[in-house]
C-alpha cells in the first residue's frame, strides 16, 4: 500500500495518462517505422524500439499498480504532536549543530530537492512516532547520527 497526498495521487494519474496517450503511441510508431526499414532479423533500430516499448509497458504497469494500491491521506486529520507521514520535521544534528528540515512522504512522492524524504528512509524510520525534544539515533550508511527534533508541523 502506498500512502500519499491527493496532490501526489493526481500527479501519478496525470503521468499515467501521458504515458498511455502520448508515449505509448510514439513507441508503437517507432516500432512501425523501424519495421518498414527491412529485414527484422538484422534491424537493431527495430530491436531498440521494441525494448523501449517493453520498458514503457513495465513503467505503465508499475504505475497502475501503485495507483490501485494508493491510500490517500487526509491532511486535516494529521496532528503535529508526533512525527508521522506528511509532517514536516525540523531537527538538529547533535554532533555538528546542523539544522535540517524534511517533510516525510510516500516513496513515490520523495524529492530531496523539495525537502521531501521517503517514509522508508533510515532517517524517516528513526523519526516516525517521536516527539519534539526527543533525540533519536539513526543508522545511516556513513555511521550513526543523533538527531534532536526541534519542531513538527503540518
Amino acid at each position: 500500500m502506498a500512502y500519499m497526498t491527493q496532490e501526489g495521487y493526481d500527479k501519478m494519474v496525470a503521468q499515467l495518462r501521458h504515458m498511455e496517450s502520448i508515449e505509448r503511441p510514439a513507441a508503437s510508431a517507432a516500432i512501425a517505422e523501424a519495421a518498414d526499414k527491412g529485414d527484422l532479423s538484422e534491424n537493431s533500430e527495430y530491436d531498440a524500439a521494441k525494448e523501449n516499448q517493453a520498458k514503457l509497458e513495465g513503467r505503465i504497469a508499475a504505475l497502475k499498480k501503485t495507483i490501485a494500491e494508493a491510500k490517500i491521506i487526509d491532511k486535516s486529520k494529521i496532528k503535529a504532536d508526533t512525527v508521522q507521514i506528511l509532517t514536516t520535521v525540523e531537527m538538529k544534528n547533535v554532533k555538528n549543530g546542523m539544522v535540517m528540515k524534511y517533510t516525510i512522504v510516500s516513496e513515490s512522492e520523495a524529492n530531496l530537492r523539495e525537502g521531501k524524504i521517503s517514509s522508508t528512509t533510515p532517517i524517516a524510520q528513526g523519526l516516525l512516532g517521536k516527539k519534539v525534544g526527543d533525540v533519536v539515533e539513526v543508522k545511516i550508511p556513513q555511521g550513526t547520527v543523533h538527531l534532536e527534533i526541534l519542531n513538527i508541523s503540518i
